[in-house]
Order: structure tokens, then sequence, then C-alpha cells
């Protein structure tokens, strides 16, 4: 209850912020990545995994990424990652958006989403943004076109780590993309 009533605040990550990154990064995979990648990687060595990912982003200044963690009374409840200008024609990347699950639906993602397209457009104003969803997660869809992404293509996932193993079959994402990340910060 404490926390419901906290406010969410939004800052920069930094290193010491890793393993935290990396726990709620691995629990949104168990919660919605199931079915597409593969149970022994998500029920095993997941944490691992995105611990060696986040240590390596976040061990210092990278004038082409940014990691912004919500947190609500100190505690990480949410936190989104862009690379900017990673893509000529789309703009740039958000790598992860997610949000704790006790806290979805609370507007965090939402926010998240408009720190996104502020930084994007501090950086590039011309510049669009997009992200990759799995095809299996529709609550995420419906999230991204409720404020303004479009369905703009389909790849095969890639697998994490690049080891195959780790997928369940042949799992699709779709993009969803933003040719005018202004469009997230009406009505703030």
């Amino acid at each position: 209850m404490a926390q419901e009533a906290a406010q969410t605040t939004f800052r920069p990550a930094g290193p010491a912020e890793a393993e935290a990154v990396a726990r709620l990064h691995a629990d949104s995979w168990r919660r919605h990545y199931r079915g597409a990648y593969s149970d022994g990687f998500l029920d095993g060595d997941v944490v691992e995994d995105r611990l060696a990912v986040w240590t390596q982003r976040l061990s210092g200044p990278d004038a082409e990424s940014r990691t912004v963690l919500a947190e609500r009374s100190g505690e990480l409840v949410g936190f989104a990652h862009t690379i900017f200008d990673e893509d000529a024609n789309w703009g740039a990347l958000i790598d992860n958006l997610h949000v704790t699950l006790a806290l979805k639906r609370s507007g965090i993602g939402s926010r998240l989403l408009t720190r996104v397209a502020e930084d994007v457009l501090d950086r590039s104003p011309a510049s669009g943004m997009y992200l990759w969803v799995l095809e299996q997660n529709a609550d995420a869809q419906a999230f991204y076109a409720r404020r303004g992404g479009v369905c703009a293509g389909r790849r095969e996932v890639s697998p994490p780590g690049g080891d195959p193993s780790r997928l369940t079959g042949h799992p699709f994402c779709l993009r969803y993309a933003w040719r005018d990340p202004a469009a997230l910060l009406a009505g703030r």
C-alpha cells in the first residue's frame, strides 16, 4: 500500500544499478517470454545472462545510449534503455522497457516512454523511434498501439546471447514505430 502512494521518480542508471536492472529484466522475461524463450533458459541462467548484459551496458558513460530508471521509495520499479540513432530509417531503438508486475497499468510505462521520446528529441529532433515486441505479447502490443505506435514490420527473434537453444521454436517479433516521438509528449 505504501508503494502505491509513493511518488515515482526517474533518473539515469549507473553501474551500481546493474544487478537490480538485471533482476527486473529477468523477471519480466520469465513472465512474458515463456513459450518464445526456452523454459531451461528462463528457469536457469537468465539472471546471470542479463547481469552480464547490464554490467557491460552500465559500466560507464555511453553517448550512444541511455538507461532511465523509474523508482518508488528508492526501489527500482521500471526502466527503459534506448540506443540513439540505431537505424537510419527508423531512428532510436527502445531496446528495453520493463515495469515490475505489481505496478503494471499504473502509468509508469507511459511515463518511461515519454522520457525516452524526450531524450530522443533532445538528441535528434528529426529522429523517429521504434522497438521490437514479441508477437505473443498482445498486452504490450496494445500498450504501444494506445500510445501511437504503429506496427511496421515482423522478423524472427534473435536468440539471447546468440544461443539458439535459448529459444522455443522460431518465435517472431513485431516492430512498433513512432515516426514523430513528439506525439508522445502531447497531454503530459
